[in-house]
């Protein structure tokens, strides 16, 4: 079995003052995928460069205390791929690849435009850069999980007030239509949806810390693992966790009936 956990930390000190490596330690994860690192390399301690005895892998954002991703590994990856070739979004830190064998597992970590119109300017800028790559990953011959902070909650049971945030970042028109592309054209599954195709308020990863949002579970679904098709259909059990918070999200966790190689033992 092949286990893979994506979570967006909201910063990695934090994430770690807050328990998170205890946790990861009794995961038996295979491949851990982490958004919103907000650190340097210098920033890091003994544990974070090597969580749980896993090799660890980072892609630090140049500007200092913002985005940055990370991928946590069992087993070494025979490559790992940490730019896109966009001097704009490379600098902030948003895509990191690992390859095993005819496997690949991607962190991705999409913008967010809910600070500023000149910030959803450059989300849109990210998803006409993100979604031909992915289109050209789903055509290949290679089966591809990526998994990430995605920053967009796909359709009205993927948020508690989908009314009210219909003209908002996150769920406009726009960047619904344009996840529904990457499902319905580009060859991608929606593996938590594939299990979990009605869930509503258990399948939120997400909460504001304004007012009462965890309290009342006013989340929202933002946190995505999306496969090609003979991965996907492999996958079996998929949990949102949350009886901590290690995080203003929620770690999504997904068993794939898989056995993860390399390029030395595929």
């Amino acid at each position: 079995m092949l286990r893979i956990i994506t979570l967006n930390l909201n910063g990695i000190r934090s994430a770690w003052r807050r328990g998170l490596l205890p946790w990861l330690e009794r995961q038996d994860a295979d491949v851990v995928c982490v958004q919103e690192l907000r650190a340097d390399a210098a920033d890091l301690d003994e544990q974070m460069r090597s969580p749980a005895d896993l090799h660890a892998f980072y892609r630090h954002a140049g500007r200092k205390g913002y985005s940055g991703v990370g991928l946590w590994c069992r087993r070494k990856p025979d490559r790992v791929v940490d730019h896109l070739g966009s001097t704009e979004f490379d600098a902030e830190g948003r895509y990191l690849r690992a390859d095993f064998g005819r496997l690949s597992v991607v962190c991705l970590y999409q913008p967010s435009g809910s600070s500023s119109a000149e910030r959803q300017q450059a989300k849109y800028r990210f998803m006409a850069l993100i979604g031909p790559h992915l289109k050209g990953l789903a055509g290949s011959d290679r089966e591809i999980i990526v998994c990430g902070d995605w920053n967009i909650a796909h359709q009205e049971i993927d948020l508690r007030n989908w009314r009210s945030n219909r003209g908002n970042s996150g769920f406009l028109p726009e960047e619904r239509a344009w996840v529904s592309g990457l499902l319905n054209e580009d060859g991608w599954c929606d593996v938590y949806r594939r299990l979990h195709p009605q869930a509503t308020g258990d399948s939120y990863t997400w909460w504001s810390n304004r007012g009462q949002a965890w309290a009342r579970n006013v989340g929202w679904r933002l946190d995505y693992q999306l496969a090609t098709a003979n991965i996907a259909a492999t996958a079996r059990r998929a949990a949102i966790y949350k009886e901590e918070r290690f995080s203003d999200h929620a770690p999504l966790t997904i068993d794939y009936d898989y056995t993860l190689a390399t390029a030395d033992n595929d």
